[in-house]
């Protein structure tokens, strides 16, 4: 990289030029690409760190003063940065997430273990079932509507993130908290019957 031609494309990024954008990254992707070949972030692929350090890429830009002379340290920095945060705030959710978790895919019907050949299957099923939806209502109109363009129209998470506008970290968080919610709930409800 050639810091001066860098900061040189700085200035006219900053100035809107978007030849300079896409020169800066151009400039930026064998070390985007590196980072995110090597870093693993639970519930995120590859493309999704990647995309994460060009938005930082372009945070830096936007925040960068071109008079410090620096660009090249400051997004370098800013963008390991960046990763290290997604990575320790994954480490964070992970009491939230693994194989312990009720996890919803496309189809709750899949999530249901299900019997047909007799009949108390068939009645542990609709209970679950009653449980599942009881635990869907107490859900805020945020909530519901992730899960129900999610889990139900199956629209992907980054899909909501654009329909939403809501950025994707804070997408993938919300549905950790909804999985979290409904667990929870399952469980309460599951507590309660065997008490009674």
């Amino acid at each position: 990289m050639d810091y001066n031609e860098i900061e040189s494309l700085v200035k006219l990024a900053k100035a809107n030029d978007k030849n300079a954008k896409e020169e800066l990254v151009v400039q930026f992707t064998p070390l985007i690409l590196n980072l995110s070949k090597k870093s693993f972030v639970n519930s995120y692929e590859f493309a999704d760190i990647k995309n994460e350090c060009y938005h930082t890429l372009f945070k830096c830009l936007s925040l960068y003063n071109p008079d410090k002379h620096r660009f090249v340290a400051y997004a370098t920095n800013s963008i390991k940065n960046s990763v290290k945060l997604l990575i320790r705030n994954s480490i964070r959710r992970n009491g939230s997430e693994g194989p312990e978790t009720f996890v919803l895919d496309g189809k709750l019907e899949n999530t249901i273990s299900c019997n047909l050949e007799d009949f108390d299957a068939i009645m542990q099923n609709k209970v679950y079932r009653n449980r599942l939806s009881a635990a869907l209502q107490d859900l805020s109109s945020t909530e519901s509507e992730l899960v129900k363009y999610v889990y139900f129209e199956k629209h992907s998470l980054k899909k909501y993130s654009h329909f939403t506008g809501i950025p994707y970290a804070i997408i993938i968080n919300m549905k950790n908290e909804i999985l979290y919610k409904l667990k929870k709930a399952l469980n309460t409800y599951s507590n309660n019957d065997k008490k009674n």
